[in-house]
């Protein structure tokens, strides 16, 4: 089983810090900012939209409050018709906002407002079973999901609250990282392993669609990358789900990111600019007419580095990673509470790794000093989605979609060599100078990858009452491929090129669902769905996955909840489509009619929620069994179970669906959400992931860990009225990576690092650890806010380890073994100014203070 040489992408990042160190002076720009203040307090307007939590129905006549932070002051209004509210003269600052309405859970959280842009909110609220007399009813827990099918293994995606977690570099995927159950330590890229899974098993989700890997410099099958696509600039609160999912959701045997983009405010126009050491990027919403009946929001990122290059900044290298991307979002409203929205985001990312401009000896590129790589990758999607409250008891939302991604490379393979020049000092004492020369070079290998899908999602949830709320749907997409991939049979210019693939084609994948939930009472949930999935490429078909959940709430804001699952996904489209070729030449897709992968999930745990305090503790246990995993005919350690992180594809032989896994752990979460002035959150994962391979030895997957632990802290100091400085740190341990013992003979043979098969996965690097520090200031002047921020990521410079790695010797002398080690990323500190602001608009008020 081979795997090609990486493109370079721990090189990427390497890229930035180097140029980071070099110019360190680029930091002035940090503080080139101008402000001016006002003697008087900035006000501000906090509007939303109130919705019943099954059916998303409008509310009317909800009872909304704001109490100020220093509780001198109290804001009340009430929504109208179609469940809007708004409040109007609020004090920046922490406010409390409470929601209620007889016969409903009472609704609420704590809302912070700044002066450069009005605060929009969504509150669902949830009807009572029973009516309750002269008995408080404890509000939503902050932090609940947004999805109520899910009553386990779920988390919701808070923009708010994930912003504060140092490190994270902006990118949703590093935020949710921070999660017990999930484990990111791979600095150079942003891939999800949940609960000893590959990254390969992620889904990500918009508005009810299934969209591409949302990462620039992405390698085709892959679900992360160095630099995320998507920006939290644009994300409203959204749902993260680890295993047992509800039934809407499939084609995923580890989690689905179900992203929510937010609305352009439909009342005033209002701008965000922002210029930071990894991107430049400006972002505007507002309303499209005078009726506020619709908005918009659009924004653009392009690489900060990039736009140095063209204006002729010298920043010590001539490969620069080169990427933008953007987003969009029109909204509007129709007759009758009916809302269609087109939306769509989309990346383009390049880079050119040219070793033959390199005339030092370093090794510094490890595997990636033989060869020139220019590769490039670009991704998109865009939808038109329509949600409707048919009645009051049935809601109905409908997308329709096209997505597009493409990857493409091209390797130049390098004949170098040393020349060793002498040289005499002034002090007669003879130095040595080592060059290196490019004798001569030739193309190597080339692909382009390109999917192009149709993709559908239609959902009807109906409340037949109180107690009983049926959803049903389907999700349907249709693909085409066009896979084009050749490269010479060896390491000579005279060599023919073999085509690995050459295939063009179309598929479909077909998920009907259907899931049902029974609110026995106040106190106890039950939920049952079942899902199915067909593939027509390989025939494969799934008739019914039941999805169970149960949970029970017992007062004092405790609760147990248990669930259950049987799950199935598709495995990544490139290995279909793999070919060999028989005896006449013609091509064999060997591995085309490949079954689903197949998981079985079972969970159950423990929360206790501390409401006055807004502590949250909770406890999980699972144990997941995969089976119908594809692995070698014959025998061997290899699974695809392991694939699925890192920058290189995979070129399978014949597979067959034997393989099988095992991943069972307990998690612990205690949290204190943000409110008055601080947070804090530790997470905890005591895991075990092992599989079995086709010579039926039980050995550790790639991403078993053992354990892993963040404890995050942040805190926020008021100065004067106006100014507040944040501060942040995060602390993560983590078991080391899994690897095995090299082959060095087939190393040397093949040009790349090749472990003994035997021994796979028997050995762990030592522990990982990372210490990120976050400062922060921020400025709320009249109708403006200025923002000012430094992320010092491993600010310990601990240097961890990633892989081994092929590192050939060029000097004929050096008998050492060509094998070394990855480091992972040093110190990086990252910087940011970003700045909200609005044009003046008439002010009245539409609230009354007591």
């Amino acid at each position: 089983m081979l795997l090609e040489p990486p493109l370079g992408g721990f090189f990427i990042v390497s890229i930035f810090i180097k140029i980071l160190f070099m110019r360190s002076s680029l930091l002035s720009i940090l503080f080139i900012t101008s402000y001016f203040l006002l003697l008087s307090q900035p006000l501000q307007t906090v509007r939303g939209n109130i919705y019943e939590s099954e059916t998303n129905f409008p509310l009317t006549g909800v009872r909304v409050q704001v109490f100020t932070g220093d509780s001198t002051i109290r804001l009340i209004t009430a929504s109208k018709g179609d469940g809007s509210f708004t409040i109007k003269n609020v004090p920046i600052g922490k406010h409390q906002l409470t929601a209620k309405l007889s016969m409903f859970d009472e609704a609420g959280q704590v809302i912070e407002v700044s002066s450069g842009k009005e605060l929009i909110i969504d509150l669902p609220m949830t009807e009572m079973i029973q009516e309750q007399e002269e008995v408080t009813i404890a509000a939503r827990r902050k932090g609940a999901v947004l999805n109520e099918m899910a009553v386990l293994s779920a988390q919701q995606f808070s923009v708010e609250e994930t912003n504060r977690y140092p490190g994270s570099r902006m990118d949703p995927a590093r935020m949710a990282s921070n999660f017990a159950g999930v484990q990111g330590s791979d600095d150079s890229r942003n891939d999800i392993v949940i609960r000893g899974n590959s990254p390969l098993s992620v889904v990500w989700r918009v508005e009810g669609i299934d969209i591409p890997n949302p990462s620039h410099f992405a390698i085709s099958g892959s679900t992360g990358g160095p630099v995320s696509i998507l920006n939290n600039k644009i994300l409203s609160n959204s749902d993260f789900f680890m295993s047992a999912f509800p039934a809407e959701y499939g084609n995923s045997t580890s989690g689905v990111f179900d992203l929510r983009l937010r609305n352009g405010n439909n009342n005033r126009h209002e701008f965000t600019g922002q210029f930071g050491f990894l991107g430049t990027e400006f972002l505007a919403e507002g309303p499209m007419s005078k009726s506020g009946k619709s908005s918009y929001l659009v924004m653009g990122r392009y690489s900060t580095l990039s736009i140095f290059q063209a204006i002729g900044i010298k920043i010590g290298t001539d490969a620069i990673p080169l990427y933008g991307d953007g987003a969009f979002k029109f909204n509007w409203k129709v007759k009758n509470g009916g809302m269609i929205s087109w939306f769509g985001i989309g990346g383009k990312s390049k880079i050119d790794i040219l070793i033959s401009d390199q005339t030092e000896l370093t090794d510094e590129l490890y595997g990636e000093s033989d060869r020139d790589q220019l590769f490039g990758t670009s991704m998109g999607v865009s939808g038109i989605n329509y949600k409707k409250p048919l009645s009051e008891k049935t809601f109905i939302s409908a997308t329709i979609g096209v997505s597009f991604e493409e990857q493409h490379t091209d390797h130049i393979y390098l004949h170098r060599s040393l020349d060793t020049i002498n040289e005499i000092t002034q002090q007669n004492i003879i130095t040595q100078q080592i060059n290196i020369s490019v004798d001569s070079s030739f193309n190597l290998m080339a692909y382009d990858f390109m999917k192009t899908k149709l993709i559908g999602h239609l959902g009807i949830k109906h409340k037949l009452n109180k107690k009983n709320i049926l959803k049903l749907g389907f999700n349907a997409e249709g693909m085409y491929m066009s896979q084009n991939d050749s490269i010479r049979s060896t390491f000579n210019s005279s060599s023919a090129f073999t085509k690995r693939w050459d295939y063009s084609g179309l598929s479909i994948l077909v998920q009907p669902f259907v899931q049902y939930k029974l609110r026995i009472n106040d106190q106890m949930d039950f939920t049952a769905g079942i899902h199915s999935q067909y593939f027509s490429l390989s025939n494969s078909i799934s008739v019914a996955e039941p999805r169970f959940g149960w949970k029970y709430r017992f007062g004092n804001g405790q609760s147990v909840f248990a669930g259950a699952g049987m799950h199935s996904q598709t495995q990544p489209n490139y290995t279909y489509t793999y070919h060999l070729l028989d005896n006449n030449g013609n091509k064999i897709y060997h591995n085309k009619n490949m079954d689903f992968i197949r998981s079985i999930h079972t969970g159950a745990g423990y929360e206790k929620f501390f409401l006055k305090q807004g502590i949250s503790v909770r406890t999980e246990a699972y144990y997941q069994h995969l089976y119908n995993i594809p692995v070698t005919i014959n025998p061997s350690s290899f699974s695809l179970i392991n694939m699925g992180s890192g920058f290189s594809r995979i070129f399978p032989d014949s597979l067959q669906n034997t393989g099988t896994g095992t991943n069972y752990g307990v998690e612990l979460t205690v949290q204190k959400f943000f409110d008055k002035s601080y947070f804090f959150m530790f997470s905890g994962t005591l895991y075990e992931s092992k599989y079995v391979g086709s010579d039926g030895i039980e050995r550790n997957t790639s991403f078993n860990g053992n354990y892993v632990a963040n404890l995050l802290v942040g805190k926020e100091f008021k100065v004067g009225k106006k100014q507040i400085i944040g501060l942040g740190l995060k602390s993560t341990v983590a078991g080391g990576k899994r690897y095995g013992y090299p082959d060095v003979a087939q190393t040397q043979a093949l040009n790349e690092i090749i472990f003994t098969d035997s021994a796979f996965n028997e050995r762990q690097f030592k522990y990982y650890f990372r210490l990120d520090l976050k400062i922060s200031w921020r400025m709320n002047a009249n109708k403006m806010t200025h923002e000012i921020g430094l992320d010092l990521v491993n600010v310990t410079n601990n240097r961890n380890l990633l892989s081994l790695v092929y590192a050939p010797k060029l000097d004929p002398n050096d008998s050492s073994d060509p094998i070394a080690e990855k480091q992972q990323l040093g110190f990086l500190p990252i910087f940011y100014y970003k700045v909200d602001f609005r044009p003046k608009v008439k002010n009245n008020t539409q609230a009354y203070r007591y």
